[in-house]
């Protein structure tokens, strides 16, 4: 906006009657009936949720679901995972996992599925926050990863999986989010690609001893 100034005081210049102030008080006080409206809901919805207060507590450790993500999450499973055998059958319900189509042995993506819009929504809506958290844990590198190879809409509908799969975990064994750090995906390709080489020397008859350097 800096470079913006010259515009934004000329825009400012200008006539302010008493016509435009009551316009300007009009609009206003309709936001403000729409705000206050908005926190009603808002303490309804919580009153309604205290049952599973301890459940929307616990999601609220994963980067970038807040109070409202949690609480869509909670509506729309009921909280209970052993409703869905693994979490992938609550990702493919929720539509977050990516469907395929088979024939005559070869398999091709075919996009995401049908699922459930509104749960849907608010993850790919909370994966948008974790987004804007730069690398700062892992799910923040996943996004920014996954963003440079397939771009943003694939790197939130990732990330809203993840999310996901954590949320379900994390309410089956009723434990907080544990992050694994945003070296993570760096750590276990190194380790991959170390493994990789080992065998490759053992299959040409050497004994390889690793002595990682210090």
């Amino acid at each position: 906006m800096r470079r913006k100034l010259p515009e934004l005081a000329q825009a400012l210049d200008g006539n302010f009657d008493a016509h435009h102030a009551r316009l300007a008080g009009s609009i206003l006080g309709r936001l403000d009936l729409v705000e206050q409206a908005q926190a009603e809901l808002d303490e309804v919805i919580r009153a309604a949720c205290q049952p599973w207060a301890r459940q929307i507590e616990l999601l609220q450790t994963i980067p970038g679901v807040g109070e409202k993500v949690a609480q869509v999450i909670v509506a729309e499973t009921g909280a209970d995972m052993t409703r869905f055998p693994t979490a992938a059958h609550l990702c493919s319900w929720a539509g977050l996992a990516p469907a395929m189509y088979e024939s005559a042995g070869k398999r091709t993506p075919a996009g995401r599925r049908a699922g459930n819009k509104w749960l849907t929504a608010m993850l790919v809506e909370a994966a948008g926050s974790v987004g804007r958290m730069h690398g700062k844990n892992y799910l923040a590198a996943q996004h920014a990863r996954l963003t440079r190879r397939r771009g943003m809409g694939r790197a939130q509908v990732a990330v809203a999986h993840s999310i996901l799969t954590a949320a379900y975990y994390m309410l089956l064994r009723d434990q907080p989010y544990q992050d694994l750090g945003a070296d993570w995906l760096t750590k276990r390709n190194e380790e991959a690609h170390t493994r990789r080489l080992v065998a490759q020397l053992e299959r040409l008859g050497h004994t390889v001893v690793i002595d990682p350097a210090a």
